[in-house]
């Protein structure tokens, strides 16, 4: 019986929430607060999720992920910028040739593989991401602990000086960043609109790191994370299952960081600074490290916070002609890091902990609150 009923509530929620997304695309105007708060929840949830995978259910401190998300973005940035856009974005010093030369291919193209490519810049932006995640991989899962937080980290800002190089600039435009970029396209023939399309694309991304974490690769991971020497002693491999969950991660960040750019519709190297990593691996932490919804959760509630729901603290405000102290731009982010304290004071694992979420455990919460107030009466 409770399992019939768990199925009704998620495929009842599931499409309140798809009714709620193409509401929303065809009444854009007066929700554009509210769709962007969405997008970019998406988005982040998709990064924190790749985050959790290393940190939480591998046990590999890494703080990469503005590095990959960065070479995602600028990668699918660089592809899909409409060629007649090219000297509007590149009017310091020029475009390189070769990508002039590959636009106009693109742009001759197919009707079929333009209306592809965007899909194709992404996946292109996350394997090329993934590649170096290889690469890198080999040298820096060396290390242990700190010290492999401080490795990526520095890795992070390695890239991101270098997509601000001035070396570079006919191919990422140096410090002045890139700009124009296609936002998100219709997918199935316009079956899916525009809006819908991330929020597609994070569903089936997070899907496959929950398939893979399920999966014996997924317990192997968990398996190096209690304890790296029984694992090793059970016959894991301990290079091969640390490097798979590193590009994995740096796969789909990198993918994420190109959602970021279409979300955006302009970059540049600062994007992708130490603060983003810390506001991801902020968003993981109060989450719940382990814990895949806890991370989707935590990205809607911090990015809802921050963005949207503090807001009015940043404004004067005035009570029968008296000016309220303190009320001004600023404060809103001392309010939200005072709620942050409260969150980890009272859910010192998160607000999911190590746990996923489930209508059963859902109910049995309200259950014991409304005995307790029963009690209490």
């Amino acid at each position: 019986m409770q399992v019939k009923r768990n199925t009704i509530l998620t495929i009842v929620s599931s499409v309140v929430l798809v009714a709620l997304l193409y509401w929303l695309s065809f009444h854009k105007s007066g929700n554009g607060m509210l769709i962007s708060i969405l997008q970019k929840s998406a988005i982040l949830a998709l990064v924190a999720v790749s985050m959790n995978l290393l940190n939480g259910f591998t046990g590999l401190f890494s703080l990469g992920q503005a590095g990959f998300m960065s070479i995602g973005a600028y990668t699918t940035a660089i592809l899909l910028i409409p060629v007649k856009n090219l000297d509007g974005v590149y009017y310091m010093n020029g475009v390189s040739p070769a990508i002039r030369g590959f636009k106009i291919m693109v742009a001759n193209s197919p009707a079929w593989f333009q209306s592809l490519f965007p899909f194709i810049a992404l996946l292109l932006g996350a394997l090329f991401a993934a590649l170096l995640a290889a690469l890198v991989g080999i040298a820096v899962l060396r290390l242990k602990s700190d010290y492999l937080a401080i490795a990526t980290l520095g890795l992070s800002e390695i890239v991101r000086a270098i997509f601000s190089a001035p070396e570079l600039d006919q191919v990422t435009n140096g410090s002045y960043g890139l700009n124009k970029i296609p936002t998100f396209p219709a997918m199935f023939g316009g079956l899916v609109p525009s809006l819908v399309t991330p929020f597609v694309i994070v569903a089936l991304c997070v899907a496959f790191m929950m398939f893979l974490i399920k999966s014996s690769y997924g317990r192997a991971f968990k398996a190096i994370r209690e304890d790296e020497i029984a694992a090793e002693a059970m016959g894991i491999n301990l290079f091969k299952h640390e490097e798979m969950s590193f590009v994995v991660s740096s796969f789909f960040s990198a993918l994420a960081g190109g959602l970021l750019a279409m979300y955006m519709r302009s970059i540049e190297a600062k994007t992708f600074s130490i603060s983003l990593t810390y506001d991801i691996l902020l968003i993981v932490v109060i989450g719940g490290i382990g814990s895949v919804t806890g991370s989707i959760l935590s990205a809607f509630l911090v990015t809802a916070s921050k963005e949207w729901w503090l807001r009015f603290f940043d404004q004067p405000l005035n009570l029968f002609g008296w000016q309220v102290p303190l009320f001004r731009t600023g404060f809103r982010m001392i309010i939200f890091s005072i709620l942050l304290m409260v969150v980890v004071l009272v859910y010192r694992r998160g607000l999911m902990g190590s746990n996923e979420f489930s209508w059963d455990r859902l109910f049995a919460f309200f259950g014991k609150k409304r005995k307790a107030e029963g009690g209490a009466k």
